[in-house]
């Protein structure tokens, strides 16, 4: 019977064409800017939370919006994205939480100098036992696996204690401004006992109610919270896993 062999020929032939398109793709790619390189990485990597639309993910505060652009940062923080991206995903892995959520108990955001991560004393899941700097059990696991994350990269760690207006006491000895203090430096504690190196840590500051979130009024719970900031010094790349 003439025409023997079926299809297994278009079969192949698919196949070639495809490695070829594959072929073209990573050359294209390849001759591409630096700026164009590390936004392509970033959405293979998490294609829902590219760094090219800049109102999502953990890299809003970093890849765009406002003055802020990817052309105009500094190369080297440009070329630590990636690193930046993989190591908010592993505090997300670690801690099973989305941190990119909007109603995480954790938030984790990319920034022009490093990471800055914020943690939500809430009514739900809370950090602190009530009206004090002790750990809870959540509490304690957060600051363990934060810490063994944080240990292994070159990070300068400035820690900032908020409360809410609902914290505020009439007491003379001991107000807002002590309970938001007192928990930055348990967080300090905390982190150096289990892995920081003491010399890593450059500011321990407690805020009060001074300073709520964008959009929340003093009083909403949710500035009852603990601001982590991790400053990029030197390369990280060298200390890539």
């Amino acid at each position: 019977m003439a025409g023997g062999g079926g299809g297994a020929w278009k079969v192949a032939y698919a196949d070639f064409v495809t490695a070829l398109m594959a072929l073209f793709m990573v050359l294209w790619i390849s001759a591409q800017d630096q700026e164009i390189l590390i936004a392509t990485s970033q959405y293979f990597q998490s294609p829902f939370n590219s760094p090219m639309d800049a109102s999502t993910g953990v890299l809003s505060d970093a890849a765009g919006g406002g003055n802020n652009s990817m052309s105009d940062a500094d190369p080297s923080s440009i070329a630590d994205l990636a690193l930046l991206n993989k190591l908010a995903a592993d505090f997300s892995k670690a801690l099973n939480v989305d941190v990119t959520s909007e109603d995480a108990p954790i938030q984790v955001k990319i920034t022009n100098d490093g990471l800055k991560l914020t943690i939500f004393d809430q009514a739900s899941r809370p950090v602190f036992k009530q009206g004090s700097d002790e750990f809870t059990e959540w509490g304690d696991f957060v600051m363990q696996n934060l810490a063994w994350a944080m240990e292994q990269y070159p990070f300068r760690i400035r820690i900032d204690g908020h409360t809410s207006s609902r914290d505020v006491t009439d007491s003379r000895d001991y107000s807002a401004w002590e309970l938001s203090a007192d928990r930055a430096n348990a967080t300090r504690r905390s982190l150096q006992y289990y892995a920081v190196a003491p010399d890593r840590f450059e500011r321990v500051t407690g805020f009060a109610d001074t300073v709520p979130l964008p959009g929340k009024p003093a009083d909403d719970p949710a500035n009852q919270r603990i601001e982590i900031s991790l400053v990029v010094l030197e390369p990280l790349r060298k200390n890539a896993l």
